[in-house]
């Protein structure tokens, strides 16, 4: 069977494996001022914040607010030392509030001078604790961030530069890119779209840093679809980071069939993920764990994981009903989740299931199903459990 090329798509089958919907979250939330094209320009925009950025440690009940009454919608820090007053941005606002305990939703709605009055109550009357703080100091002067001293601040220019290493600058210079997009009626995925505002994975606001991309040129044959055609898979990764505080840094690995316009991912397989919280050693974590990893995987042959697919699809568990039934039931299925499993499979192959791969298949395409994301974690969670143990 002949593997289409690059320039008219590949036909894949996108109903099998997990769907993730982390990336469309991102790709519906992000205005056009936090759409970038390249990595490059995503890079010079963060490093440049960067490079007009200072922390600074001071005292909690040190810390000045300043609101007058002739102007209800200004409020502004006074950090001990520091050169100017500085406007709190919404993010560095909220954990000023929840350092005292404060309502941040309830003090938005008041005027800045009871807001201030509120909030300076609360700091002067809090246990005297440090705290690090983040100033933008380039024009406009601003509290970007409010968090403890020991805070281990990974900047998201440095997780972009990471990213740089292997990807260039993810408009296609390298292997790893933007991703393209499947077309529904042919089932056809085009890996060749133009990098626009609407099709672009590259994100960043002023509290964090989101990247999506895949090698979506270079597919991998792992098994046979129904029809004879192969089973083309592409590899896949996307990232985050937040320098003030907003979320933990991540990077999450993948095999998928196919990412559609509203940026889903279909068919994914492989899925791992590293998560590193913010601590005092995460800049440690970052530079031996997390960016060699991300590079590691980049790198690294597809064989493995092709091994694996083969070595599910072959490892046969189940030939009758009866051992069906008793194969998932063994493994935590009640009565009702079986029959969908078995159903799902018999409609997805054209057979019931025999294999581990088999099942898998038919466990993930119930959990897409489900309402609640969770209940879908949860069933995806068990697949994955049955899977690894011939992967």
């Amino acid at each position: 069977m002949t593997i289409s090329n690059a320039e008219t798509g590949y036909k894949v089958d996108p109903s099998r494996g997990r769907r993730i919907e982390r990336v469309s979250s991102e790709w519906f939330a992000r205005p056009a001022d936090e759409r970038y094209l390249s990595l490059n320009t995503l890079y010079e925009s963060l490093r440049r914040r960067a490079d007009h950025s200072r922390t600074r440690i001071v005292e909690s009940r040190a810390v000045q607010i300043q609101a007058r009454r002739e102007d209800a919608d200004q409020l502004t820090v006074i950090l001990p030392e520091a050169e100017a007053p500085l406007s709190a941005t919404h993010w560095s606002f909220g954990q000023l509030c929840n350092l005292v305990g404060a309502p941040a939703s309830y003090l938005r709605d008041l005027p800045a001078p009871l807001a201030g009055i509120n909030l300076q109550y609360g700091l002067a009357h809090h246990r005297a604790e440090q705290i690090k703080c983040l100033e933008t100091t380039n024009g406009k002067m601003e509290l970007r961030a409010v968090t403890g001293p020991e805070y281990g601040r990974i900047y998201d220019h440095e997780l972009v530069a990471a990213v740089q290493r292997i990807a260039g600058n993810g408009t296609g210079d390298t292997r790893w890119k933007v991703p393209g997009v499947l077309d529904w009626s042919s089932m056809q995925y085009n890996p060749h779209v133009d990098i626009t505002a609407e099709t672009t994975t590259l994100y960043a606001s002023d509290r964090d840093v989101f990247l999506f991309l895949v090698d979506d040129t270079h597919p991998i044959e792992a098994g046979t679809l129904p029809d004879g055609s192969p089973d083309l898979y592409f590899r896949g990764f996307y990232c985050w980071n937040s320098e003030v505080g907003s979320k933990t840094l991540g990077i999450a690995s993948f095999y998928l069939r196919a990412v559609c316009q509203n940026r889903n991912l279909w068919g994914v397989e492989g899925f791992e993920e590293i998560t590193i919280r913010h601590s005092k050693y995460a800049v440690d974590r970052f530079s031996y764990e997390a960016a060699p990893a991300l590079e590691k995987f980049a790198d690294s042959s597809p064989q493995p994981f092709v091994k694996g697919i083969l070595s599910a699809r072959a490892h046969l568990v189940a030939q009758t009903d009866e051992e069906r039934t008793t194969f998932l039931r063994t493994n935590g299925f009640n009565k009702s989740e079986t029959a969908k499993i078995i159903k799902a499979v018999i409609k997805q192959e054209g057979y019931p299931p025999e294999s581990v791969f088999d099942f898998v298949q038919g466990i993930t395409a119930v959990a897409r199903d489900r309402d609640h994301q969770d209940a879908r974690l949860e069933l995806e969670q068990r697949a994955k459990r049955i899977l690894d143990r011939v992967w």
